[in-house]
């Protein structure tokens, strides 16, 4: 039942994007599209749970000293693992989410979960919390990414609904942050709904 709450607090009452607004540096510059937020956050997904899951098995080995440095190392050798693979059997994917893929490295969603989670709890927590962070920021990349394709291009996973262009500025920078905006108004409304006092 512990790890059933645990689970879903990355959705809801700790989600990423929408609630503690972290790595918003790629929140923004890759949801032009749903098929890109969702790519995203898979990859963010991946490094996360299998960082996680190192760090609490080995963080007892670690000096104090080069905890940090470790734990770097540990989620880049996962984000090169993500690289190679997008590369191999998603290159438009990868063409499209370019430097954001490496920059997972110093994303501080994955770099604190490391620091602040894993590195004091167990194997099964840091999977579950690796996870439910994970998908709470995926879940949020798809929605950002799938309301600007529609109002920016008139589609959804590239499936064109309606004729002709959308509203261009949806699909440019600052439509990002419009979205966005109007996104953590939406939760923050929802939130008071389901956790007034």
């Amino acid at each position: 039942m512990n790890q059933m709450k645990n689970f879903t607090k990355g959705f809801i009452k700790e989600n990423p994007v929408f609630v503690l607004m972290l790595g918003l540096c790629p929140v923004l510059a890759v949801t032009s599209s749903a098929e890109n937020g969702l790519g995203m956050g898979a990859a963010t997904t991946f490094v996360l749970v299998s960082s996680n899951m190192v760090v609490s098995l080995i963080s007892k080995f670690i000096p104090s000293k080069v905890r940090i440095p470790s734990f770097i190392v540990i989620i880049a050798s996962f984000v090169t693992i993500v690289e190679l693979v997008m590369q191999a059997f998603v290159p438009a994917l990868f063409e499209a989410l370019g430097i954001f893929i490496p920059l997972i490295v110093v994303n501080c969603i994955v770099l604190g979960r490391a620091e602040g989670f894993a590195s004091k709890n167990s194997f099964v927590s840091s999977l579950v919390d690796g996870l439910s962070i994970g998908l709470g920021f995926t879940m949020a990349l798809f929605i950002l990414g799938s309301v600007r394709e529609m109002l920016g291009a008139g589609s959804i996973m590239n499936f064109k609904f309606i004729e002709g262009d959308g509203i261009l500025v949806f699909i440019l920078s600052p439509g990002a942050f419009i979205v966005l905006g109007y996104l953590i108004a939406l939760s923050n409304r929802v939130m008071k709904s389901l956790y007034k006092s």
